[in-house]
């Protein structure tokens, strides 16, 4: 959400930052609406300390015998009275439509966001890890994964196109990737560990930006709740409509949960394989944090990120994306590709994003710094630390052998129950 005083003392370079994300100049309408909002409320205001001041001077009137002034006041009251509803009620209006036309409007990128249209125009910052040379033609997750249990034919025969069943120890991987993750995040980057509702109201969505927008990229239920199509939603909103103590932040939450979308807007992609699912899990990362101090919490996620995708030794790239790549409710973002050998391309396992005061304004989320009276909004970040389900993926095709085996990473024997190897069936 935009602060419109913002956009009135700024309009061209508001339209500007739009531009750079492809979107329509939008400020002559936005102000235009909160020029009427402020008009009809001058005039409401004007006619409420006009209508008192009549009711007053009618006693006077009648108290020295001048009918026909009192009269004239009666009548004038009267109108008034029937003048201010209407009045309030197209203030109502025109304050929803300032409201949904600012709720419809993306994140302005950092200055340091590179310009670009698409994909084409992220840059890439950084890489570690260099790519195992093969003795052999390394395969796709999706060739190897049914013989090590992942079974594509059992969920899409239970549940429909992208789904999937894990099996045996294929299943305990995937487990114990989670659990890795959240351990790691929890135990050495300072993430507090929560275990959140996965069924949200719109109010939930609606201040992480999911709604209205994105509305047929979720699943809704029958009693009018959400699917969270990520735990950034219910973690973000553990501090909606709050004043928080200004020497309480950073505050730093992880949850690991499944996660659910409905991939309306990504129709024909991935349908092969385990990377793009209706249900997944997800170590989500999500900060709270002073807006003098988000863009270092950024970088802290970030590097905690990353430190998972090293710590399974899988190699991965790091890139800014561009202003026109940005996810809706996105300042800044980086994402974070992990390198998978059977399709020879770097993949994205992790987006990182800063959001500045986007989601605090929709959410309503403030806080206090020591002395001061005022209150100002939270910055709010959020990324993955990591994708479970694509780091199975990695893992498969990065630690394959040309027999279809494929070795567990050393940091995950704790997990395993001296599993090191899954083997074909």
């Amino acid at each position: 959400m935009h602060d419109i005083r913002f956009i009135r003392e700024n309009p061209e370079a508001f339209d500007a930052a739009l531009a750079r994300r492809g979107a329509a100049a939008q400020s002559a309408t936005l102000i235009a609406l909160d020029e009427r909002r402020r008009a009809i409320v001058t005039e409401t205001q004007a006619g409420q300390a006009r209508r008192n001041e009549a009711s007053k001077a009618i006693g006077a009137a009648k108290g020295k015998g001048d009918h026909a002034a009192a009269d004239a006041l009666m009548a004038e009251v009267a109108e008034l009275k029937q003048r201010l509803p209407a009045l309030e009620a197209e203030e109502r209006q025109v304050s929803a439509d300032l409201d949904t036309a600012l709720a419809a409007i993306p994140n302005l990128p950092d200055a340091d966001v590179p310009d670009g249209a698409d994909e084409t125009g992220n840059v890439e910052l950084k890489r570690w890890g260099e790519p195992r040379n093969f003795d052999f033609t390394p395969r796709e997750h999706a060739d190897i994964g049914p013989a090590l249990g992942m079974d594509f034919e059992a969920g899409a025969m239970i549940s429909g196109a992208r789904f999937t069943a894990l099996r045996g120890p294929m299943a305990r991987l995937h487990r114990a990737l989670g659990q890795f993750m959240l351990d790691h995040q929890t135990g050495t980057h300072g993430y507090g560990e929560v275990a959140p509702p996965l069924l949200v109201r719109d109010e939930a969505l609606f201040g992480t930006g999911q709604l209205p927008k994105f509305a047929e990229d979720q699943f809704h239920t029958t009693d009018g709740r959400w699917l969270i199509p990520t735990a950034e939603v219910s973690l973000t909103n553990l501090v909606r409509e709050q004043i928080l103590d200004g020497a309480a932040l950073p505050l730093r939450f992880a949850a690991l949960t499944p996660c659910f979308r409905s991939e309306a807007g990504s129709a024909g992609r991935d349908t092969r394989g385990f990377i793009r699912q209706h249900q997944f899990e997800k170590v989500e990362l999500v900060a709270i944090a002073h807006p003098d101090h988000s863009e270092a919490e950024h970088e802290h996620m970030l590097a905690a990120a990353e430190s998972v995708l090293e710590a399974l030794g899988l190699p991965y790239r790091r890139m800014l994306l561009c202003a026109g790549d940005m996810g809706f409710g996105a300042r800044k973002t980086y994402d974070l590709e992990v390198w998978l050998p059977g399709q020879g391309a770097y993949r994205e396992i992790s987006s990182i994003s800063n959001t500045g005061d986007f989601q605090a304004r929709r959410m309503n989320s403030r806080f206090r710094a020591e002395g001061e009276k005022a209150t100002r909004f939270v910055h709010t970040l959020n990324g993955s630390g990591l994708a479970v389900g694509r780091t199975l993926v990695a893992v498969i095709e990065n630690y394959q052998d040309a027999h279809g085996s494929v070795a567990v990473p050393d940091v995950l024997a704790p997990y395993m129950g001296g599993i090191t190897r899954l083997e074909p069936r």
